[in-house]
């Protein structure tokens, strides 16, 4: 009689993801498929546990519900964002069956990464799930990295690193992308479609919620910036120091 062959435990140095939600059966789906991924799992069926787990343990990766008994997922996701430490610094990946695009606005508000509603295919949110991870990553640079200086920020376009004199600024997958899109041209207006991406990411609606954000982060007075400027009709445009 043969043996149902084991499956092979994930590395100690694979990526760690925190699940977040309060369905017992969808977090015993999530956390079986994204262990057969490679991925170290653990999972929390609150907010509170999410940020008990958050307190004693370092994550690469939060995949959150947003309808939770207590403290919904967007509060969370807010709150981990403007109470800074290291769950600030965590990317996250929304998993909800509130698909409207107001959500996924208010999801993008609030720091989120990425926004995949129910129900998905397991492949996508695979894909999804590697796709954040990697782009998080540093890239490997081959030379001196190019750097773009703007007032007392300075951003690192091989790095994905934005500093403000000695300390590093927290920025989401997608302000990442947008802001090395704009180093990369700047001072060229790069068009709202090159900056929309793909995804869920992928309109012009959420494309300026997400400028607005970053202008919060590098601009003393967001609503009239002098280095993230709009140009009227076509895109953005980053205005550096020369």
């Amino acid at each position: 009689m043969s043996e149902t062959p084991r499956r092979a435990a994930p590395a100690d140095d694979a990526a760690h993801l925190l699940v977040v939600d309060d369905d017992r059966r969808i977090r015993a789906l999530l956390s079986r498929f994204l262990s057969d991924q490679g991925y170290r799992v653990t999972i929390a069926g609150s907010a509170a546990e999410a940020s008990a787990c958050l307190r004693s343990l370092a994550f690469d990766l939060i995949v959150l519900d947003v309808m939770m008994p207590g403290e919904n997922g967007f509060d969370f996701a807010a709150r981990l964002r403007q109470e800074g430490g290291e769950g600030a610094q965590v990317p996250i990946l929304m998993l909800t069956a509130k698909t409207e695009a107001d959500d996924r606005v208010r999801g993008f508000e609030t720091g989120v990464d990425d926004y995949l509603g129910k129900p998905y295919e397991p492949r996508e949110l695979a894909l999804r799930i590697a796709s954040i991870l990697r782009r998080a990553q540093p890239r490997p640079t081959n030379g001196p990295a190019t750097q773009v200086r703007f007032s007392d920020f300075c951003f690192d376009i091989d790095r994905g690193e934005l500093r403000q004199r000695d300390e590093v600024v927290r920025l989401t997958d997608r302000e990442r992308e947008m802001l090395r899109l704009l180093a990369e041209h700047a001072g060229e207006t790069v068009p709202r479609e090159a900056l929309a991406g793909s995804g869920a990411a992928g309109n012009e609606r959420t494309v300026d919620v997400q400028v607005n954000r970053l202008r919060r982060k590098i601009e003393r007075d967001p609503a009239n910036p002098l280095h993230l400027q709009t140009a009227r009709g076509a895109g953005y445009r980053l205005l550096v120091d020369r």
